[in-house]
């Protein structure tokens, strides 16, 4: 097993927590926009255009 130095200043921990916390924070809000935006675009379709494409329309409110 190799020897790895698992220790690290506190502050730097701290700041790798804020760091990590502030990209899932990210990460979360560019996932909720794409969704946003999905069942915008699916609401402006019309019953026949969903069924197309396999959907019902109480089907767009999951998605």
């Amino acid at each position: 097993m190799a020897n790895v130095n698992v220790s690290a200043p506190v502050g730097a921990v701290s700041i790798l927590r804020v760091v990590d916390f502030a990209l899932a924070l990210k990460n979360q809000l560019v996932a909720w926009n794409e969704m946003r935006l999905t069942r915008r675009a699916l609401s402006e379709l019309s019953d026949a255009q969903l069924a197309d494409i396999g959907l019902s329309r109480h089907q767009t409110f999951d998605i």
